[in-house]
């Protein structure tokens, strides 16, 4: 059996956060989904949890990080060419995201990134 990772962050706005998630193209395991969250399935070893900030106290007795002000996680995604990086990103924008830079082709690597609608309005993650 190989490992999974699910990554769990809290969202000040879980419906719009679903929304979000689902605009990028990722699938939801409604197996793991209820009113205080769900899972997002973004391959076969790799869920994203997003969780109310309620539920997500339930693991954990510290503070959650406001995203307006400050960054607690980068998480990364590979890609299969350029085109899906440019695509994904793409998605993101449409979805009410942002990118905060410009693309960058490192030669053995090109990256872009985009944040989430939810992380831009501050108290949140996704």
């Amino acid at each position: 059996m190989s490992r999974q990772v699910f990554i769990n962050l809290p969202v000040a706005d879980l419906p719009k956060s679903i929304a979000f998630f689902k605009a990028l193209g990722f699938s939801q395991n409604l197996q793991f989904t209820d009113d205080t969250g769900t899972c997002i399935v973004v391959s076969d070893t790799i869920s994203v949890m997003l969780l109310t900030h309620a539920r997500f106290r339930d693991f954990t007795p510290k503070a959650i990080c406001d995203t307006g002000k400050a960054v607690e996680v980068l998480l990364n995604l590979s890609c299969e060419s350029r085109d899906e990086v440019d695509g994904l990103v793409a998605k993101a924008l449409a979805a009410g995201g942002s990118t905060y830079d410009e693309p960058e082709d490192h030669g053995f690597m090109y990256s872009h990134s985009f944040v989430d609608p939810m992380a831009m309005a501050g108290g949140s993650s996704t």
